[in-house]
């Protein structure tokens, strides 16, 4: 039997029962037997509560991806055979009272195999359908409004909101019942017992709170699925990393849910008015995409003062995070150093709403280059930061460095979180961005402002062109000529990680003389479409690999050497190979600022890192589960 949740022990300070016999009753706990065998024989009983459940699903999660699984079913034993259950999953309909008995005969396995199947080592799923599943209530049995999934441990034959809130807790790496992150009035609570039964009103308005939370998150198409005539809750709907993510979010609301029942009560628990909360409301994207979450920038030569420098040669000036909603929405991108804030990449990102996951390769790089990054980098802490704030389209970018001057971005103070150094707003015309606008507050009084619009002709979702100008004068533009035209790929590069298949030219322009050497533009692709994962199947990418930038501004930084033409290069992972995202192909691993090297044959392999660069900027990803369970943790 493997071990119970690590509460407190005090919570567990139960007598036996029934010592040295086999019992059918559990322990008011909801744990299995207090140190007596489990029989084989019997059918594997326990509740399903919110207030006492009748005809909800309720199954043991044997393959661990939180919906039911029918049969025909492999688990694979500790000692590598296999047994096959040829009804799936053991599930039943909860009765009277919430309970219910599965039925375990198939985890009988031949001795000849190996050890029987103990379904106390599975966790228990519960699922309560919509209009079909009956709360018991002193008025009498209530239509369940609403579907919603619970869990409990290994171990564990009590299903409820707060054993669900256990068991996502130990899984996340916290305390299941105790820990600095858990409001008092939780950490004081048996978390696995009946508390209908043990008479504890505060733990029942709790659990009614947190039912009604986990509700809201619930799919709406779920929902209508498990409310339909003929649905029994066996249905397939949510994905592994849908489930744990309902799970995770749980835990994340869970203190904010239970101090709204703390004031409401007053200490008079069974009078709460559960409906009357304004809970909070948190959209949750359950498909669980893979989000950038940090970047390093090298751009600071480590022997040298000038920039491009030998790769060797350049050394870390500045950390950026990215921070997240549950629906893998951007709040904030945070620098330890400097980052260097795009217009036009801030357009990409308010085309899909702030939702990075929508964009292919996601946030496109961009370097700061002035010395002063490394100077703050080195003293710890953040110095700059932009905050999006999607329902009233602003963007604030705050920076207490003197990075951005040749920008005409000065600092205010010494300290983020006063007036922003920047403040964009933005207009949408039929849904899309029309006008993207940015004020930036002068040192001698007045303002100045910034307009970029979106010029879509033969754009291509992921890269827009656009028409920027200063206090009403143009001041730059980049224009597409055509529409990406696809090359056939040299035949001795066919199979090569990455090669140039595709090329859209476009034309820059500005109010300054351009750079001599900045002719031929165009971005470069890789477009090609593999046989991949298998033979049969078929991938197609879309990732930018080269494109020419015009920064004037920064090629008047006293550490540059450049006339203002340079380009940036793109690699990516390997098809298949580590850090390769199947679902997301077109994510960047790294980028390279250099010289412009001008145009360049379409057709070619691509992948052979420059000798010397401004900058180079690495990318780190993570799931959006994985990156919520590391700001629990």
């Amino acid at each position: 039997m493997k071990p119970l949740l690590s509460l407190s022990a005090s919570l567990f300070a139960l007598g036996l029962a029934g010592c040295g016999e086999e019992s059918d009753t559990m322990p008011v706990d909801g744990r299995d037997f207090d140190g007596v065998a489990y029989g084989e024989s019997a059918p594997y009983t326990g509740k399903v509560i919110d207030g006492y459940l009748v005809n909800a699903r309720v199954w043991l999660d044997m393959d661990g991806d939180g919906q039911y699984t029918p049969g025909p079913l492999t688990v694979t034993l500790d000692n590598g055979a296999s047994v096959e259950l040829a009804s799936g999953e053991p599930t039943a309909m909860t009765g009277a009272g919430g309970n219910f008995a599965l039925d375990t005969a198939e985890l009988a396995v031949p001795a000849s195999v190996g050890p029987d199947l103990d379904p106390r080592d599975f966790p228990l799923i519960a699922l309560a359908l919509p209009g079909k599943t009956l709360e018991e209530t002193p008025s009498g049995d209530v239509p369940v409004a609403r579907a919603y999934l619970m869990s409990a441990a290994p171990g564990v034959r009590n299903v409820t909101p707060l054993t669900t809130l256990a068991r996502y807790r130990s899984l996340v790496g916290l305390p299941a019942g105790t820990g600095d992150d858990l409001a008092e009035s939780l950490s004081e609570l048996n978390l696995v017992r009946d508390y209908v039964m043990a008479g504890d009103d505060r733990a029942h308005a709790y659990a009614r709170a947190l039912v009604r939370f986990m509700a809201s998150q619930i799919p709406d198409g779920y929902n209508d699925l498990l409310g339909r005539s003929g649905s029994d809750g066996t249905e397939r709907y949510l994905s592994p990393q849908g489930v744990r993510l309902l799970g995770i979010s749980l835990v994340r609301q869970a203190n904010t849910v239970v101090a709204l029942v703390d004031d409401a009560a007053s200490g008079r628990y069974r009078n709460v008015d559960i409906q009357s909360l304004a809970l909070p409301t948190v959209p949750l994207e359950l498909s669980d995409p893979t989000l950038l979450t940090s970047q390093r920038v090298y751009a600071q030569p480590e022997r040298s003062r000038i920039l491009p420098s030998n790769l060797s040669d350049l050394d870390l000036s500045a950390e950026l995070t990215f921070d997240y909603t549950e629906a893998g929405r951007l709040k904030s991108v945070s620098a330890d150093g400097c980052l260097a804030p795009s217009m036009p990449e801030l357009a990409r990102l308010i085309s899909v709403n702030g939702y990075m996951a929508e964009l292919p390769t996601q946030w496109l790089p961009a370097a700061a280059l002035s010395s002063q990054s490394r100077i703050h980098y080195d003293v710890e802490g953040v110095d700059e930061r932009l905050e999006f704030d999607w329902d009233n389209r602003q963007i604030r970018f705050e920076t207490t460095t003197s990075c951005h001057q040749h920008n005409d971005v000065y600092a205010g103070s010494s300290e983020l979180g006063g007036t922003p150094e920047i403040t964009y707003s933005w207009t949408l015309a039929e849904g899309a961005l029309a006008e993207l606008v940015a004020q930036l507050p002068q040192p001698g009084g007045g303002t100045l402002t910034r307009t970029l619009v979106p010029d879509t002709s033969n754009a291509a979702d992921q890269f827009p062109g656009y028409r920027l100008s200063e206090q009403g004068s143009a001041v730059e533009s980049l224009v597409f000529d055509a529409t990406a035209q696809g090359c056939e790929v040299d035949i001795e590069v066919k199979d090569a990680p990455l090669a140039v298949s595709a090329r859209q030219p476009f034309t820059v322009t500005s109010d300054a003389p351009l750079p001599a050497g900045l002719v031929d533009l165009a971005l470069e692709l890789d477009a090609r479409e593999f046989s991949y994962p298998e033979e049969e199947d078929s991938l197609s990418t879309s990732r930018p690999l080269r494109y020419g930038v015009l920064d004037l501004a920064t090629a008047g930084l006293d550490n540059v050497d450049s006339d203002g033409a340079f380009e940036w290069l793109m690699l990516y992972p390997a098809l298949g190979g580590a850090g390769f995202i199947d679902s997301q192909p077109n994510l960047i691993r790294e980028a390279y600022l250099k010289k412009y090297s001008g145009s360049q044959a379409c057709g070619r392999e691509f992948g052979d890192l420059p000798s010397s660069a401004f900058a180079r900027v690495e990318y780190q990803y993570q799931s959006l589960s994985g990156y919520l369970v590391g700001l629990l943790q």
